[in-house]
């Protein structure tokens, strides 16, 4: 396999549990710097995948480097440049945030007071948490945790960072405030937000997979995703008890209730009926779209140009 310096290169990765799941199957990604996500339901494979990644489980076959590093092999040299935000963690309620930073900090092997007091005062300025420094985190709101989890994944400037389904229960503001501060993280490294949130995926990532029951179905870059759909996707306002029947005669993607009725999305290389109008697609689109199968009737070139990243 070819290793990219400043990406992450999966390749034919399998995990079975002893229960006879199979979580991932045959799993090959190439994901570069910047924002990258990996979009699914639930039970896909994703926290799976993002755990063997962060080195807290062995996949069954395959690799994994991290540029040149082996992720399977070289455990600790991942570790050493490694940020991992697991979907949930545990925090000490009664520490303040300054002194559990600091004590992270220890453990990540900034022995230097003085290094020490001015990471984490850096940190907690970056992710917005400096005026709060004193106060215990078990009165810190369900945002505020999240940042606090980001501003320990950031310690040691990690070349690659892991966000497992980050925003999942935010109220609105704190969740605007949380994906700002992952747009800014970015820049310089490979940051992998793992999610079954579309819009979190559309508003930061570039680059993106979907994945269900362990299978890669789409990667692609995030904006030629969407314009591959492109005259492709219709839209009807019906009267729900209808809606079986527009299933049958069509490619339904998605439907949602709409003042009392029912808005679907239907997905047609051509005029579906009569009452449909053309809709400009979106992620949402191409999610329910490759989940149900119809992504891959694009044209075959259309499709290798929207897949070759």
């Amino acid at each position: 396999m070819e290793n990219h310096r400043f990406g992450l290169s999966i390749g034919n990765v399998s995990k079975t549990y002893a229960n006879g799941v199979q979580a991932l199957n045959n799993i090959s990604l190439d994901i570069p710097a910047g924002m990258y996500g990996l979009l699914g339901p639930n039970g896909a494979g994703k926290s799976t995948l993002m755990r063997t990644i962060a080195t807290l489980q062995e996949p069954d076959e395959g690799q994994i480097f991290l540029g040149d590093i082996d992720v399977v092999n070289q455990k600790e040299a991942v570790r050493q440049t490694l940020g991992y935000l697991p979907q949930e963690f545990g925090v000490y309620p009664k520490s303040s945030a300054e002194e559990l930073l600091d004590y992270f900090a220890v453990l990540k092997g900034i022995s230097n007071r003085a290094v020490r007091r001015e990471t984490t005062e850096a940190l907690l300025k970056q992710t917005n948490l400096w005026d709060k420094r004193k106060q215990k985190l078990g009165g810190f709101s369900g945002g505020m945790r999240q940042r606090f989890g980001v501003a320990v994944a950031l310690l040691g400037n990690p070349r690659l960072l892991i966000v497992d389904e980050p925003t999942a229960g935010l109220d609105p503001a704190e969740r605007v405030r949380f994906l700002n501060l992952l747009g800014e993280l970015g820049e310089n490294s490979v940051v992998i937000l793992s999610t079954h949130i579309v819009e979190d995926v559309s508003e930061l990532c570039t680059n993106m997979a979907i994945i269900n029951k362990g299978q890669i179905l789409l990667e692609a870059r995030t904006l030629e995703a969407v314009a591959a759909l492109k005259g492709r996707i219709w839209r009807k306002l019906i009267d729900k008890n209808i809606l079986p029947a527009i299933d049958e005669e069509h490619q339904v993607i998605s439907a949602k209730i709409l003042s009392g009725r029912t808005m679907v999305h239907v997905y047609s290389p051509e005029m579906p009926g009569d009452g449909f109008e053309p809709v400009e697609p979106d992620l949402e689109d191409v999610y329910f779209s490759t989940m149900a199968g119809c992504y891959g009737q694009i044209s075959q070139q259309q499709k290798g140009e929207v897949i070759a990243l």
